[in-house]
């Protein structure tokens, strides 16, 4: 079979180079975090590494194969990642009180991580199978939120609230795109607020409370709850405009901030970079950003647009609510800075969905009019 080399000259070659300059400042980010200690074993940042390496090649893996293939196995997948996510609250392992990883014995993974990818392909697929010229109404609805709603709640039982609400962020803005009428936006509003007091008594865990009371004050715990958002504002702003250098930033070299390597990672960029060096990270998952809708833009694929969509959707909330956790705009809902923060989980599926957006630019041409 011939070799089409329209393949090739629609890769996303700039969308590509901005994963691999996120993923390189994330692992210099790591290697200044980590210095001094790790976790037994390899380094952090070498650890690292090899997540990238893996995801790296499953990316490329993903890109010799049509994404419609997808849309055929995605309610298949969608029904995998709700037995992963039962498996996870049967028998997870269980880490600082959560239970949300699946132990294989040479290494563990979160299924909520790649449960996301499931879910919004099976949303994509669901939307595809008609057009909506009068906007989503009640009953066109129900599939939608019967899709987001089950592993939402499986996910918050973990509890995970901080991965739920991005999920279904995500999938809102794909839904919202769709356009929804405005009686049931008017409706959905109202119901949210009424029932607003009832989430709050039975849903929500003690220490997600405390979160939120921290969040509007972290002065009142500042050795508990309020400790992790206090030493992270300490950390962004003692960087200044110029930073205090690589490997130089007191609040993580002396370890007074938490979570450095994980959900703190920005902070720890933001003192050894300052002011500067943080503008040049933003805006490199600002044209991430772009170039992701450019992808969505240019697909002439209900599919493939809708499926884009909901990655980008995933990619940008991600950074957004990091972003906005760890300088005081957001309570701690425990959610990584994509390419940046450590974990094995996240670092593959990030690059698995940037290799769903690369084979959907890849092959836009295929529906062109």
């Amino acid at each position: 079979m011939m070799f089409d080399r329209r393949l090739i000259e629609n890769f996303d070659w700039i969308f590509l180079f901005l994963i691999l300059a996120l993923a390189g400042l994330g692992i210099l980010n790591l290697y200044s975090a980590s210095a001094g200690f790790q976790t037994g074993g390899a380094p952090i940042y070498l650890k690292q590494v090899y997540w990238l390496l893996l995801g790296l090649g499953i990316m490329v893996a993903v890109l010799f194969f049509h994404y419609h293939l997808l849309k055929d196995w995605a309610y298949w997948l969608y029904a995998a990642g709700l037995v992963l996510l039962f498996i996870v609250l049967v028998n997870g392992r269980i880490t600082s009180g959560a239970q949300r990883w699946i132990d294989l014995g040479f290494f563990r993974f979160q299924p909520a991580e790649l449960v996301k990818l499931f879910v919004v392909a099976a949303l994509a697929k669901y939307f595809s199978r008609r057009e909506y010229p009068d906007g989503l109404g009640f009953k066109e609805l129900i599939g939608p939120a019967l899709l987001v709603g089950l592993p939402f709640f499986f996910i918050c039982q973990q509890p995970d609230l901080g991965t739920a609400l991005h999920l279904s962020i995500a999938c809102l803005s794909v839904i919202l795109f769709l356009r929804v009428r405005r009686s049931v936006m008017a409706v959905s509003g109202l119901l949210a607020a009424t029932t607003m007091p009832l989430i709050w008594t039975l849903l929500l865990k003690s220490y997600q409370k405390q979160r939120i009371f921290t969040f509007f004050n972290p002065e009142i715990d500042r050795r508990g709850a309020g400790y992790h958002i206090i030493q992270s504002k300490i950390a962004v702003g003692s960087g200044q405009f110029w930073g205090k250098g690589f490997t130089k930033g007191t609040q993580s070299q002396l370890r007074f901030l938490p979570e450095q390597h994980t959900d703190f990672a920005f902070s720890v960029f933001a003192e050894e970079w300052g002011f500067a060096g943080s503008v040049v990270l933003l805006t490199l998952y600002l044209l991430l950003i772009l170039c992701g809708l450019q992808i969505v833009s240019q697909c002439r694929d209900r599919f493939g647009a809708l499926l884009a969509l909901g990655l980008v959707a995933l990619l940008f909330w991600q950074f957004f609510i990091n972003l906005c956790m760890v300088i005081g705009l957001m309570p701690v809902v425990g959610i990584p800075l994509p390419l940046v923060s450590y974990g094995g989980t996240s670092m593959v599926t990030t690059l698995l969905a940037a290799g769903l957006l690369l084979n959907i630019s890849m092959r836009r041409y295929l529906f062109q009019e």
